[in-house]
C-alpha cells in the first residue's frame, strides 16, 4: 500500500546529481510522503517525467552556488570524470548521501574532503516508502544520524553498519535483492502456465500471492519457517512441493550463491577503484 501524502517540516533542500532509477524512486518516495517538489534540485541529462515542481538541469554548468545536502546517482565510473563539477557545488561541511555501489568512502572522501560522506543502499521500494536503507559513515554524530533518519523515514526504514565492509552484502540483499524476488515471481507464472493455466491468469496469482504472504510476514509474530509449517500438512500438496524446494537445500543454496555473487561483485568494483 502507498504511503499517504501529508507535510513535511523542515525537509532539508536536496541536489540529486544523476537521478536514474534509484535517485527518481527516493525523490518520488519523498514527494508522495510530503516533501515540497521545491525542495528538490536535479541534475541529469536525460531524465524526465520528475514531479512537477522539481528544478530539472542537464549539466552543472547552468548551476550557480551551493547545496548543503547532495545525493550522488551517477554510475560509480563516472566519478573520477564528474567530482569537480559535484564539488564545486558542495560547501564545507556539506553532506553527501553516495548511491554509488563499490566505491569507498575513502574514495569518496578523496574526491570531496570537506564533505561529510555517508553511503546509502535504498532499493526501488523507496518509491513507496518500503525499502531498507543501510547506511555507513564515520562523520556523523549522533544528532546527525538522528536528523539523517527523520529525512530518510518517508522512504523506509534505516539499518546503520558497523563495518564499511557490510555494505557490499547490504547491497547484495537489500539492493539487488528485489531482482531477485521478481525473477522468482515470474518463475512461479511461468510454472503455473506449465501445469494449465493461461500465462495471464497464472501471472496474476502469482503476484497477488506474493503480495499476501510478504504482508502477512511482515506482520505476524512467526518467523518465516514458522508461517511456511502452518501452511504445510503432513502428505499434502504443500508438502509435495517444499520436498522439491528443500532437497539437498537446493533453494537455500541457490539463494546463498546467488547473494554471494552479487556480494563479490561489489567487492570488485570496488578493488577497481583503486586500481
Amino acid at each position: 500500500m502507498r504511503h499517504e501524502a501529508g507535510p513535511m517540516t523542515r525537509f532539508p533542500h536536496i541536489l540529486i546529481f544523476g537521478c536514474g532509477n534509484m535517485g527518481g524512486a527516493m525523490l518520488r518516495g519523498w514527494v508522495a510522503a510530503g516533501a515540497p517538489t521545491e525542495s528538490f534540485t536535479v541534475i541529469d541529462p536525460v531524465a524526465s517525467d520528475l514531479p512537477e515542481g522539481v528544478r530539472l538541469y542537464r549539466t552543472a554548468d547552468e548551476l550557480n552556488g551551493t547545496y548543503d545536502t547532495v545525493l550522488l546517482g551517477i554510475k560509480p565510473q563516472m566519478l573520477s570524470a564528474l567530482a569537480p563539477d559535484i564539488a564545486r557545488l558542495l560547501p564545507p561541511d556539506a553532506l553527501l548521501l553516495s548511491l554509488l555501489a563499490g566505491t569507498r568512502t575513502v574514495s569518496l572522501s578523496s574526491h570531496f574532503p570537506n564533505a561529510r560522506v555517508v553511503r546509502l543502499m535504498p532499493n526501488l521500494a523507496a518509491a513507496i516508502g518500503k525499502s531498507p536503507l543501510g547506511l555507513f559513515s564515520t562523520q556523523l554524530g549522533s544528532n546527525d544520524r538522528a536528523e539523517l533518519e527523520r529525512d530518510l523515514s518517508a522512504l523506509g526504514t534505516a539499518v546503520w553498519l558497523e563495518e564499511e565492509g557490510q555494505m557490499d552484502a547490504v547491497t547484495a540483499l537489500a539492493g539487488s535483492g528485489p531482482a531477485f524476488v521478481y525473477r522468482f515471481i515470474d518463475a512461479l507464472a511461468q510454472g503455473g502456465s506449465q501445469i494449465g493455466l493461461a500465462p495471464e491468469t497464472a501471472a496474476r496469482l502469482a503476484l497477488a500471492m506474493v503480495e499476501g504472504a510478504t504482508q502477512l510476514a511482515t506482520a505476524a509474530n512467526e518467523t518465516p519457517a514458522e508461517l511456511a509449517a502452518r501452511v504445510t500438512s503432513p502428505g499434502g500438496t504443500t508438502a509435495a512441493g517444499l520436498a522439491v524446494l528443500d532437497a539437498d537445500d537446493a533453494l537455500t543454496r541457490l539463494v546463498q550463491d546467488t547473494l554471494r555473487a552479487a556480494k563479490n561483485r561489489g567487492a570488485e568494483l570496488a578493488m577497481g577503484e583503486n586500481d
